[in-house]
């Protein structure tokens, strides 16, 4: 049975639980392809719902390359690319523009690295930070983000248009709930995890927040499969089922004791 009630948490405290670690750069999205009719597309209840969308502000920018990219930074700003739908994992047709550095670094910072790379954001682009005029509002999805590795600094971000009828390669990120009722925990195990981010084909509209992952009712030995994820059928995984997602791994405080 599906217990997402028992979670109280905000997202936003979630989010600070699964924070990058010193991982710099990651594929979060490729190819876009439309959703077939026949794929069911309504939220279902007792599933995380997407979030609600934030806004990334962004201006043109009409060249690229190093020395313009370190200009950018040294600016104050983030070089980045806009991929089109069409021809997303190879490049295809962009749009090149440069984002605020203090935006960028807040989100990361916020809700944590990979939580970034699997949500959608609106994307505003005007001629500059502070005029009126829109050139373009889209729905993105952010493709790839590259760090400083020593001051996690934002160095550059990929993103991928998320039209309603696009399916996306995106990495979702586990949270894991239970370990204080877990029985193997309980015994005085400990916890193996395997995975903390599995990787769904997902309609752009579906895409969850997180997988939740109910730990309570693991004992010793026990394991959860990527097949065992609960989340909206409309989600292929794209992984092999068997792979294992945590373990309750390790022997029972009793029998250390009688060693």
């Amino acid at each position: 049975m599906y217990r997402f009630q028992r979670l109280k948490l905000t997202t936003k405290t979630l989010h600070r639980h699964h924070k990058h670690n010193h991982c710099f750069f990651s594929q979060a999205a490729a190819a876009v392809i439309e959703t077939p009719p026949s794929i069911e597309t309504t939220l279902l209840d007792g599933l995380p719902k997407p979030d609600p969308l934030d806004t990334i502000f962004a201006i043109p920018r009409s060249d690229s390359g190093k020395n313009i990219s370190a200009k950018e930074r040294k600016a104050g700003r983030v070089p980045s690319i806009v991929f089109e739908q069409e021809d997303g994992q190879h490049g295809g047709n962009k749009r090149l523009i440069s984002l605020k550095k203090n935006r960028i670094r807040n989100l990361v910072n916020e809700i944590g690295r990979p939580f970034f790379l699997s949500r959608l954001f609106e994307l505003d682009v005007r001629p500059q930070f502070e005029s009126d005029e829109v050139i373009e509002k889209v729905r993105v999805l952010p493709r790839s983000i590259h760090l400083h590795a020593g001051t996690d600094e934002p160095l550059n971000v990929t993103f991928i248009r998320a039209p309603s009828h696009a399916l996306l390669k995106v990495d979702i990120p586990l949270v894991f709930r239970g370990e204080d009722i877990s029985p193997g925990l309980r015994k005085g195990a400990y916890l193996n995890t395997i995975k903390r981010t599995v990787r769904f084909l997902c309609p752009a509209d579906l895409i969850p927040p997180f997988i939740d992952v109910d730990l309570s009712e693991l004992d010793v030995g026990q394991k959860l499969l990527m097949g065992d994820l609960k989340v909206h059928p409309a989600l292929k995984l794209i992984q092999s089922k068997e792979l294992p997602v945590v373990k309750i791994a390790g022997s029972r405080v009793s029998e250390k004791k009688s060693k």
